[in-house]
């Protein structure tokens, strides 16, 4: 791993993710669902550079890889 995070929780930025959903409690109940994916299949779409499964679901969700219906 290569691209290791070391903003800490400044990364990805909030302000950059709400740009992508439009609410901070979509944001948090997407980045859970699919931080619960990642974690049970070991597996993210992108290059990630956090390490906690609900980081590398919001570096998902700020490229654009998740989406949901409300």
């Amino acid at each position: 791993m290569a691209n290791k995070n070391t903003d800490g929780l400044r990364y990805p930025s909030i302000d950059e993710l709400l740009k992508v959903v439009d609410s901070k409690y979509k944001l948090a109940y997407i980045s859970a669902k699919r931080a619960k994916i990642i974690k049970q299949d070991n597996y993210s779409s992108v290059e990630n550079k956090c390490v906690k499964p609900v980081g590398q679901a919001l570096e998902e969700i700020l490229a654009g890889k998740v989406s949901a219906e409300f």
